[in-house]
């Protein structure tokens, strides 16, 4: 076994010694990087279905964000703001995968 350097955190060393990751830790990860993710899809403006997905993928990040919130001993705070975000997640996925936009309106354009 690699010896641990001791500036490593206690959650970092039991990651860096074993060499693999806790499920906990794995719920962190895929969290952060899915979130980053959708957020660049939502903020590319691809059209609807690209953004439908990007709120799809904003969902399993808050439920992996809950998941590790919950879980981990100091992460609750991201844990419940993640059960706000999965609500405000699930909205933008019907808006745009689910709902059928009314015929002849365009969003915004239609109200100028």
């Amino acid at each position: 076994m690699r010896a641990v350097p001791a500036a490593l955190s206690k959650a970092g060393a039991g990651r860096y010694a074993s060499g693999g990751m806790t499920p906990v830790q794995f719920l962190e990860y895929y969290g952060a990087i899915a979130g980053a993710l959708a957020a660049l899809i939502v903020s590319l403006d691809l059209g609807r279905r690209a953004t439908g997905i990007g709120f799809v993928i904003f969902v399993t990040s808050s439920l992996a964000l809950v998941a590790w919130g919950l879980l981990g001993a100091e992460s609750a705070g991201i844990g419940w703001q993640n059960v706000v975000l999965f609500v405000i997640n699930c909205i933008g996925v019907y808006r745009y995968l689910i709902r059928k936009k009314r015929p002849g309106v365009e969003g915004r354009e239609a109200m100028a």
